[in-house]
C-alpha cells in the first residue's frame, strides 16, 4: 500500500512509500474470518429476528410505493425512495412478509462482508473482524437488518465511503475504491439525503486538514456521489412539494425543527428498546443496556492509542471523526431519539473499536499473558452480547404483538364487508391500510394528504370506508356507521361504511 508524504518537497522517487497491504498474505485469511462474521449475522436474524415480524409503519410506507398490489400510502416531505429502490426486485414478485425478510437479511449480511473487504488493505483481518462483530451484535443492527428501513444502509454506505476514500488516499491509481467512494455517498444520499451532507462534510472537510489528502479527484467523487444520490429527492420536491424549499421547510416542521437541543439523554433511555423516543418521557428503568454506549469513548481511545503505535493512526482517526459528525445532528440538533439514527456512527466506530478489542486479546512481548487478563474481558463481552439479546427480544415481543393487533384489526373490518378498494382514517390508519388493503388518507398529522371535507366528500360519495378512533367519537357522517372494537387495542374502534361491500360487485 502506497500513501502520500506529508511533505510535498520530497523526490518524486520518494513521494510514495511502502506500507503492509493487509489480508494480502496465506496468513491474513480474511474472507475466512469476515465470512463467518457476516455468516452469523445473517442467521441470527432469520433465526431469531424473522420469525413473527410484520411491517412496522415506516415499513409499510416505504414498501406500498413500489407494491403494485398495495396502494401507496402518503410519502411525507422527510422520507427518500431509497429503500423503496432496494426493496422493488423482491416486492415486483411477491407480497410475502417473509420473503423480503430473508431478501433483506441475507442482502445486509453480503453487504457486511463487502463493506468490511474494502478496509481489508487498511487494517489486519483480526481488527474488522472483532469491529464487525460487535456492530452487528449490537441488538439495533440485527433487529433492522431485515426491515425495510434506510437507517442500516446508510451505516454501510457511511463505512463504506470512508474505507474507499482512505484508500484513494493514500493510492492514486486506486480506481476502484474511487468508483466505490462516489458510489457509497450516492446510496447514504440516496437513502437519507441529511446524513450524506454530514458524511461528505467530514471527509471533505479531512481532505482539506491533511496536506496530502487535498486531491482534486476526491472532491470530484464526494460532489459527483452526492449530486447522484440527491437528485431524485430535488427532483421529486419540484414535481410533487413545491420546490426545494418547501418541502426543505415542510420536512423541518415534521422534524420538530432543527435547532440546539442535547438529546443525549434521550438516545440513552431509548436503548432500553424504545423504537422512537419522541417526545421521550420514559423511565431510565434499565441502565445496564446503556453500559456499552457509555464504554464507547474510552474504546475507541483505546483503539486509536492502539491503532497509532501500529502505524495505522489514519484509519482509526478518521473513522472516528467521521462518527462524531454524523452523530452529532441527532445528539444535539434534533428534539426527540430513536436508537436507529446512530447506526452509521456505530459502525464508523468498529473501527478503532475493533482495533482496540484485538489490542487486549493479543499477547504481549513476552509471548504470554495472564488468563485474569483472557477472562475478564471474554466476560464482559459475554455480558455485553447478553444484554442485547435481551433487549432484542424484548423488542420483537413487541413487535409481535402489534402485527398481531394490525393483523385482528384488518380481520375485524373484512369480516364487517369492507373490501378492496377502499379508504381508511384516523389513528394508526397508516400501518393498518396496509394488512388491510386499503389506502390511508389522513387530515391532520405528519401524514396529513386529504382535508376533512375531502373526507366527507368521500362518505357521501358512498366510497367504501373506515374510519378508526381511539376514545373519542367519529367524525359526524360516520356516526351512524356500524362499528366494532378491535380485539386487544384499549379505546380502539374502528366504523365500516355499510355499503363498503358495494367494491366487489
Amino acid at each position: 500500500m502506497y500513501v502520500l508524504p506529508a511533505s510535498p518537497s520530497a523526490p518524486a522517487t520518494d513521494r510514495l512509500r511502502r506500507l503492509p497491504e493487509y489480508g494480502t498474505g496465506p496468513a491474513g485469511h480474511p474472507l475466512l474470518q469476515l465470512g463467518a462474521v457476516a455468516a452469523l449475522y445473517t442467521l441470527v436474524q432469520i433465526l431469531v429476528v424473522l420469525p413473527g415480524s410484520g411491517l412496522g409503519w415506516d415499513e409499510t410506507v416505504y414498501v406500498s410505493q413500489v407494491d403494485a398490489q398495495d396502494p401507496a400510502a402518503f410519502f411525507s416531505a422527510p422520507r427518500a425512495r431509497g429503500i423503496s429502490y432496494l426493496v422493488a426486485p423482491v416486492v415486483a414478485f411477491t407480497s410475502s412478509t417473509t420473503a423480503l425478510r430473508v431478501f433483506l437479511a441475507v442482502l445486509s449480511g453480503l453487504t457486511l462482508l463487502g463493506v468490511l473487504w474494502i478496509w481489508r488493505r487498511l487494517v489486519p483481518a483480526p481488527v474488522l473482524a472483532w469491529g464487525g462483530a460487535l456492530f452487528a451484535g449490537l441488538w439495533i443492527s440485527l433487529y433492522y437488518g431485515p426491515q425495510a428501513m434506510p437507517n442500516l444502509w446508510c451505516a454501510f454506505g457511511s463505512l463504506a465511503a470512508a474505507g474507499c476514500f482512505l484508500r484513494c488516499a493514500r493510492r492514486e491509481d486506486d480506481r476502484p475504491a474511487l468508483v466505490g467512494l462516489g458510489v457509497s455517498i450516492a446510496v447514504v444520499a440516496l437513502m437519507r439525503p441529511p446524513d450524506a451532507a454530514w458524511l461528505v462534510l467530514a471527509l471533505a472537510g479531512s481532505a482539506l486538514l491533511v496536506r496530502s489528502w487535498r486531491r482534486p479527484v476526491l472532491f470530484a467523487a464526494l460532489a459527483a456521489g452526492a449530486v447522484a444520490g440527491v437528485a431524485p429527492w430535488v427532483v421529486e420536491a419540484f414535481t410533487t412539494y413545491g420546490g426545494l424549499f418547501a418541502r426543505l421547510h415542510r420536512a423541518s416542521e415534521i422534524q420538530g425543527g432543527m435547532g440546539w437541543n442535547i438529546a443525549i439523554g434521550d438516545h440513552v433511555r431509548s436503548l432500553q428498546g424504545r423504537m422512537l423516543c419522541r417526545p421521550c418521557h420514559m423511565a431510565w428503568e434499565e441502565p445496564q443496556t446503556a453500559v456499552w454506549w457509555f464504554a464507547l469513548p474510552l474504546l475507541a481511545g483505546g483503539g486509536i492509542t492502539a491503532a497509532v503505535r501500529s502505524g495505522r493512526r489514519d484509519t482509526a482517526v478518521l473513522a472516528t471523526v467521521t462518527a462524531v459528525v454524523l452523530a452529532l445532528p441527532y445528539l444535539f440538533l434534533m428534539g426527540y431519539a430513536a436508537p436507529r439514527f446512530l447506526l452509521p456512527s456505530y459502525a464508523l466506530l468498529a473501527v478503532p473499536v475493533g482495533e482496540c478489542v484485538r489490542r487486549v486479546f493479543t499477547q504481549g512481548p513476552s509471548g504470554r499473558r495472564p488468563l485474569l487478563l483472557i477472562l475478564l474481558p471474554a466476560l464482559l463481552l459475554g455480558s455485553h452480547f447478553g444484554v442485547q439479546y435481551q433487549v432484542l427480544g424484548n423488542v420483537l415481543e413487541r413487535n409481535h404483538e402489534m402485527t398481531r393487533q394490525l393483523t385482528a384489526a384488518a380481520d375485524t373490518m373484512h369480516g364487517m364487508g369492507l373490501r378492496t378498494p377502499c379508504t381508511l382514517t384516523g389513528p394508526l390508519a397508516v400501518p393498518m391500510s396496509h394488512y388491510a388493503g386499503c389506502s390511508s388518507r389522513q387530515s391532520n398529522g405528519h401524514d396529513m394528504n386529504i382535508t376533512g371535507e375531502g373526507l366527507r366528500r368521500l362518505a357521501l360519495r358512498h366510497e367504501p370506508m373506515a374510519v378508526t378512533t381511539r376514545y373519542h367519537e367519529p367524525p359526524s357522517w360516520a356516526r351512524g356507521w356500524p362499528s366494532r372494537p378491535l380485539r386487544h387495542m384499549p379505546g380502539y374502534r374502528v366504523y365500516v361504511a355499510p355499503h363498503a361491500e358495494r367494491a366487489t360487485s
